[in-house]
């Protein structure tokens, strides 16, 4: 049997690291309000996530494959996203300076048969970075666009004193678990 993949996804680096796992796939961006609710833990937002822009694209496209991912960074229980400006972005990386935090990756993938969801979590130590580090990071534009404020496949890695777990899920996509979810649904 063939299936047809799509990534509910407008993220490249998803998009370079799917193609590790799957020859062929389509890429449709959900469009989706990615707003956090009250009381809602890191976990739960980065599953809800990943749910409703595998949901979003799945319904106009029911004969394929959809999957659905979110990344997130957490630390002390607070959530961090993409920073909006440089100054959330300054804020983020002083807060995970000198400590450990939490990068929660939740993928979902659904067809007409399966319906499967999972998450990953990777524990990441950042040096003790002083201001002048954090602003020079800030300032070459790598930390648009990421969770957290930073891309450990980029300059990001200068940043990391050390990662337990899954580098890919830092990235952005926990390449092995998806490709052994995927041969679930192949089944």
């Amino acid at each position: 049997m063939s299936f047809k993949f799509i990534l509910a996804s407008q993220s490249p680096r998803r998009e370079e690291l799917l193609a590790l796992v799957l020859d062929t796939f389509e890429i449709i961006p959900a469009k989706i309000d990615e707003s956090f609710m009250q009381n809602e833990s890191a976990l739960e937002y980065v599953r809800r996530m990943a749910r409703r822009k595998a949901e979003a694209v799945a319904k106009n496209n029911p004969d394929t494959v959809v999957i659905g991912c979110d990344t997130i960074v957490e630390i002390d229980g607070k959530i961090f996203g993409k920073p909006e400006n440089e100054d959330d972005a300054e804020r983020m990386l002083a807060t995970l300076s000198g400590r450990f935090h939490q990068v929660i990756t939740a993928v979902n993938i659904q067809n007409a048969k399966k319906d499967i969801a999972f998450s990953e979590e990777t524990r990441v130590e950042f040096w003790k970075l002083s201001k002048e580090q954090i602003s020079q990071y800030v300032q070459s534009g790598e930390c648009f666009d990421k969770a957290g404020a930073y891309a450990i496949q980029g300059r990001g890695a200068l940043l990391v004193k050390s990662i337990n777990g899954d580098y890919y899920n830092v990235v952005g996509l926990p390449v092995a678990r998806l490709a052994h979810e995927l041969n679930n649904i192949k089944k």
